[in-house]
């Protein structure tokens, strides 16, 4: 008697630690694949729209964008410092890198933040920033940011009855710029402040706000 009920104790006792086992697995499963569902709604997209110390912030401030890493992009050189690639001789631009996620925040959204951070018409640069590092574009990555990209911008051409000289450009390798760069407006707030006042982004932005206001 005693025998048979150490038998069926151990009989149950393997038996919850089967079911545990399950459970546990089953949980795993669930959570992996959650996870796997939250990666692939990070995405991914590049812009050059001048400094990029200036391109960061509107970005940042989006809710849904869960990173903005400024750097390199669009030229042939492999791991460019920030003189070389000012300097002229690598064909990168300065551009920002947007990690957002797609389910917060579309690519529409952030194509809207470029045009209204940007000059459209200036061919030398931006702003006080002139040399071919400095010109806009878009890069884009797939047919369908390529759509978005030239529906965008044939619609602000068409707002202002003019031709506009940003670029959309396929993407390629983005190098991210050295350290000192990264978050500069928060590091440097006051340094960033005078920089952009003195550069006259925030003046030509105004301008052209105007000029679209009175075109509608």
């Amino acid at each position: 008697m005693l025998r048979n009920r150490h038998n069926r104790g151990s009989r149950r006792r393997g038996e919850f630690r089967v079911m545990r086992r399950i459970a546990f697995s089953i949980v795993l499963v669930l959570l992996l694949a959650v996870a796997g569902v939250a990666r692939a709604e990070e995405r991914t997209a590049v812009f050059a729209a001048g400094c990029f110390w200036c391109v960061e912030p509107p970005y940042d401030e989006v809710d849904g964008v869960l990173e903005t890493v400024s750097g390199y992009s669009g030229g042939h050189a492999e791991s460019p410092t920030y003189e070389q690639v000012t300097y002229g001789a690598t064909g990168h631009l300065e551009a920002v890198l947007v990690r957002y996620d797609a389910a917060k925040v579309d690519y529409e959204t952030l194509l809207r933040i470029f045009w209204d951070n940007v000059d459209p018409f200036d061919n030398m640069g931006q702003f006080c920033d002139k040399g071919s590092s400095y010109r806009a574009a878009i890069f884009v990555d797939g047919t369908e940011e390529e759509r978005l990209a030239d529906a965008s911008k044939e619609a602000l051409e068409a707002a202002y009855g003019e031709r506009i000289a940003v670029r959309i450009l396929p993407r390629k390798t983005f190098y991210p710029a050295e350290d000192y760069h990264q978050d500069y407006y928060l590091k440097n707030p006051l340094r960033y402040k005078f920089y952009r006042y003195r550069c006259g982004r925030d003046q030509r932005l105004e301008v052209l706000q105007m000029r679209l206001q009175a075109k509608r």
